[in-house]
């Protein structure tokens, strides 16, 4: 069934705590051991994409729209029979993420592209990205909608939006010049951070064009637009969602646009840095699966405004309610004032807020690096001592000191705060990869 893969792709890895009631919860047989949900997203010399597909949409009996696949490349021959199942339930998923606003849909003759992306994320932990260009076709009389989307499993927004770019240019000539543009990029390796690869690709009546697709330098920050955060939301209220999603809380965000979902979304996501979210996360919430917010585990979904009555009527636990449009918080828990130590809450005030008045100033990748590094020092000074208190026995392996940890953290208020997040998955899957290297993880930092 449809819901099948679903169940399949929306539970990311959680670590099983001593303490919890896993027995209990049916949802947690679903999911894998701790994966390299970080690493794989950025490793360098892999393909560039596993599939391009065209999702169109195709009108069912009573009137209403359906997305369907109608293009795949490339096609895939000769899987073995458990890679075939698992190429179906993504193909099967991946129309209602390009079409996630519903069946109400009419011709057009006008439309502006927008680019937004999913994650898929599979049993065992690894993610699937799909970068999404919903475009009108070129042509005359009315027309409806198309969505060309790239699935990968690399995490590099900027890159794939320059793809996406040249995916659209050649649309409005042929669907036939696409293919050797993307047979050229599936052929070429994905460039190390900071490194270029140049594709050739010729296009009728302008010839061989060279496309460079350069990679930034920060590969942790390279499907990241902060710049989106801070032009919707106040540096106060950026600090509360932090906050909430620090303690692994439940996060809804809200606008209409996709993109802005996504952007803001994947921003949110990587304010946590060096750490990971390690539980349900859907950038956009396909309108069928909008009782995703009645669930009682953690998760950070983005959802179209249009359903916020929708929303608003399910019965759901406590839940921060984040409106992009209007730039501020229509739901929350009552304490998010008071979950980080307030001397270093007011010492990211006052960054965010300097650089909020001076942002014309700064380039996109400038932006990343200024708001990550205010983010990567709370974390330092929080919990950067970690390394010292592993204990390693003879054969190699280490087991974290947690009650000298936090011992050693002298003011009150931060060892609050920290021992509340050392019982977050974020942290203890942090520690569980730590505890299997002798090499302190510094080099996350």
């Amino acid at each position: 069934s449809v819901l099948g893969c679903f169940v399949f792709f929306f539970f990311p890895t959680e670590r099983k705590e001593e303490d919890s009631a896993a027995e209990n919860n049916p949802s947690r047989v679903l999911q894998g051991k701790p994966g390299e949900r970080s690493s794989i997203l950025y490793s360098a010399g892999q393909f560039f994409f596993e599939y391009l597909v065209v999702v169109s949409l195709k009108k069912m009996s009573g009137g209403r729209y359906e997305p369907k696949i109608t293009y795949q490349f490339p096609k895939r021959e000769n899987l073995l029979k458990g890679q075939k199942e698992e190429e179906e339930r993504l193909l099967q998923a991946i129309p209602l993420f390009c079409f996630p606003d519903g069946n109400n849909w009419a011709p057009v003759t006008e439309f502006t592209s927008e680019t937004f992306s999913f994650v898929l994320t599979n049993v065992d932990g690894s993610r699937k990205i799909g970068y999404c260009r919903r475009l009108l076709p070129s042509g005359r009389g009315v027309r409806l909608p198309e969505v060309f989307c790239i699935i990968s499993c690399l995490g590099c927004f900027g890159l794939f939006s320059k793809i996406l770019d040249e995916v659209e240019k050649r649309r409005q000539i042929s669907m036939a010049v696409i293919y050797p543009f993307m047979q050229g990029l599936r052929e070429s390796p994905f460039p190390a951070p900071g490194k270029t690869v140049t594709i050739k690709s010729f296009i009728p009546e302008s010839g061989t064009e060279l496309i460079e697709l350069t990679r930034p330098v920060d590969a942790h920050l390279e499907h990241v637009e902060f710049q989106a955060l801070l032009q919707r939301l106040s540096p106060h209220f950026i600090l509360h969602i932090f906050a909430s999603a620090v303690l692994e809380r439940r996060l809804i965000f809200l606008a209409e646009e996709l993109s802005v979902l996504s952007q803001c979304i994947h921003a949110v996501a990587a304010l946590l840095y060096p750490f990971t979210w390690a539980h349900t996360y859907i950038p956009v919430v396909p309108e069928c699966l909008l009782d995703t917010v009645c669930c009682p585990t953690p998760f950070m979904v983005g959802i179209q405004m249009r359903h916020l009555e929708r929303v608003l009527d399910q019965p759901m636990e406590e839940a921060l309610i984040v409106d992009l449009c209007e730039g501020k918080i229509l739901r929350a828990v009552g304490d998010e004032e008071e979950i980080l130590p307030i001397k270093l809450q007011n010492e990211m005030l006052t960054y965010l807020n300097r650089h909020n008045n001076n942002n014309n100033v700064h380039t996109s990748e400038q932006v990343n690096t200024l708001v990550s590094e205010a983010f990567v020092q709370f974390f330092v000074r929080m919990v950067g001592h970690y390394a010292s208190h592993i204990k390693w026995s003879k054969n190699g392996s280490g087991t974290f000191q947690e009650r000298a940890f936090c011992k050693a953290i002298a003011s009150k208020t931060n060892r609050k705060f920290v021992k509340k997040f050392v019982k977050t998955n974020m942290f203890s899957l942090f520690i569980e990869e730590a505890e299997k290297s002798k090499i302190p993880q510094e080099g996350k930092w």
